[in-house]
């Protein structure tokens, strides 16, 4: 091995030599320089905000933190950008559109501009679409919105905006979750992929929806349902009595053998019982995909049997079809070009219930284990109900109508990019959203956005009930009184924590509150302002939890967010 002592005097042979011919000269010095860059590490650039994460937070926080004049890098595991919004979910979960403010308004503006053209109106006339959105018109002309639309649109959208505001992506990189966080005196300075690149920044933001960045720098977090009693809540932790909604209307047996416990479970129930209402759990509520599917006959992809296909992963949905269900095409939510965003519906569906509990906090090789068996689970649905004899023959007659539509996630081979993570990591900071705050009970501070959805939990499990019939647990949907504040103090870690970080996705909330803060409307709304409280903290020269919050607000009320 060489020492610097003989690398430093090769940097200078020409000091060797009195008189050096102009050849011996421009030689040594080449290979001088060579050396040295051996031995010498290349400056890495440093940004002044690092944003992990592409969702449309992530998106929405680096043209925020370029309209401010910061230099910013958007990066982290993903192809596509934009996350849910451009991964299916454009059937879009607004709550009340009044408190939709800033670039989130900016981003429906733009999907309206959009289909402003005839040109985008390919597979219907635009006078056929008669699509309307969570309780309002799909098209909002007055307000020159719309907010409802199709996943290839939302795509272009967020490709326009790095485009427009030059903002640098990094796709595909992968944190280093054990070693790849470098924090000095309380804060981040670097953080690495497995690859081996590396970013450095004076700032950062969490905007995946795991957590990950998060979690790798030491940030407390829960995954989970907390207790009732935690926060004085009543629609936390387990749900057995709550749980109407997408639940078994007719009794179907649990057991193979129907009425037969000696027989053993039928795939997808615990053998857990019904439990104690309220208490506490590490479970999360179903994941799916939001699948683009169409009838038209020239963009429709037959379903196929997908490779590993079991017909007995759905033998319970065919015994509640048998037993009188007919609600499967519910939530075939109608999005522009005779298109859908179809969601989850009714008590066996596209949600892969109690399938998903270990991915928030599993390695990247097991998340992309539980992914392909989602995608085999909802491929092997919709190929089921369009082709097994046990289906009546009505459901089974239109479900073969429909396909996949051929103009959509076409690098996929037509199927979502993205899972519907609807939960993972929660981090847990001095100030937790509860639902008190949302239901108007406790006062919330420093409000940097709002929510403004009910509290939406989708099942988490199903058991065997004393009957032994199967029953699904943890879906709950309560409306809050009105729109709600969600506090600036719910995107920072706590004291003792790192103090450049922000995460305005899996933010400090309990799980009922983040069934509503959960929704891609406020993911922008908290990523704007997440880049907001970043750049000001810069100037500042502050950590974030020292941001004088009435300066943050007027300069988030500047730019068009709204806060109460």
């Amino acid at each position: 091995m060489i020492s610097l002592k003989p690398v430093s005097t090769a940097i200078f042979p020409i000091m060797q030599s009195p008189i050096p011919t102009a050849t011996s000269w421009i030689r040594r010095t080449w290979f001088s320089l060579a050396v040295f860059s051996i031995f010498v590490p290349t400056a890495l650039a440093e940004y002044d905000i690092v944003i992990y994460g592409q969702s449309s937070a992530g998106v929405i926080a680096a043209v925020q933190a370029k309209k401010m004049g910061k230099s910013v890098i958007l990066t982290g595991p993903d192809k596509q950008l934009g996350g849910l919004s451009s991964g299916g979910l454009g059937y879009t979960d607004t709550g009340n559109k009044a408190v939709i403010g800033g670039l989130a308004r900016d981003f429906y503006h733009r999907i309206w501009s959009h289909y402003e053209k005839p040109e985008s109106w390919k597979w219907q006339p635009r006078s056929a679409y008669g699509g309307r959105g969570q309780g309002t018109p799909a098209v909002d002309g007055k307000n020159r919105t719309m907010w409802i639309f199709e996943p290839h649109v939302a795509k272009q959208v967020f490709e326009a905006y790095v485009r427009e505001f030059s903002i640098p992506v990094d796709r595909d990189q992968w944190l280093d979750r054990d070693k790849g966080v470098e924090i000095r005196e309380g804060r981040i300075v670097r953080i690495t992929m497995l690859g081996g690149k590396s970013y450095q920044g004076k700032m950062f933001i969490d905007a995946t929806y795991e957590g990950d960045l998060m979690a790798a720098a030491k940030v407390p977090f829960i995954v989970g349902r907390e207790a009732n009693a935690k926060y004085e809540e009543t629609l936390n932790g387990n749900q057995p009595v709550r749980a109407v909604s997408h639940q078994f209307t007719r009794p179907v047996s649990a057991y193979i053998t129907p009425g037969d416990p000696s027989s053993g479970l039928l795939p997808r129930i615990e053998d857990s019982g019904a439990g104690t209402q309220g208490e506490a759990d590490s479970r999360v509520q179903a994941y799916c995909f939001r699948t683009c599917l169409t009838k038209h006959p020239e963009n429709r992809v037959p379903f196929i049997k997908p490779d590993g296909y079991d017909a007995s992963q759905y033998e319970l949905l065919a015994r509640y079809l048998q037993a009188g269900h007919n609600e499967v095409f519910r939530k075939f939510d109608a999005i522009p070009n005779a298109k859908t965003d179809t969601n989850n519906h009714g008590a066996f569906s596209s949600d892969n219930i109690g399938m998903n509990h270990d991915y928030p906090q599993a390695s990247y090789e097991r998340r992309k284990e539980i992914i392909a068996e989602h995608r085999l689970y909802q491929q092997g649905l919709y190929w089921f109900l369009a082709n097994d004899p046990r289906v009546p023959d009505g459901i089974r007659s239109e479900m073969g109508r429909w396909g996949l539509a051929k103009d959509e996630f076409t690098d996929n081979g037509n199927w979502p990019h993205q899972l519907y993570i609807r939960v993972a990591r929660r981090m847990v900071s001095a100030f937790v959203i509860t639902e008190g705050h949302l239901m108007g009970r406790i006062p919330t501070p420093d409000p940097v956005g709002m929510g403004s959805y009910n509290m939406d939990s989708h099942n988490v499990r199903r058991y065997v009930d004393k009957d032994g019939n199967v029953r699904n647990e943890g879906d709950i949907q309560v409306s809050t009184p009105g729109p709600y504040p969600i506090s600036y103090q719910s995107m920072i870690p706590p004291h003792g924590a790192v103090q450049n970080l922000l995460v305005p996705v899996c933010v400090s909330s309990s799980h009922i509150a983040y069934g509503s803060i959960r929704m891609e409307p406020v993911f922008m709304i908290l990523g704007q302002s997440a880049a907001t409280a970043a750049a000001m903290a810069i100037d500042h020269a502050t950590p974030t939890s020292q941001l004088p919050y009435s300066e943050l607000r007027k300069a988030l009320l500047a730019d068009g967010q709204i806060l109460e």
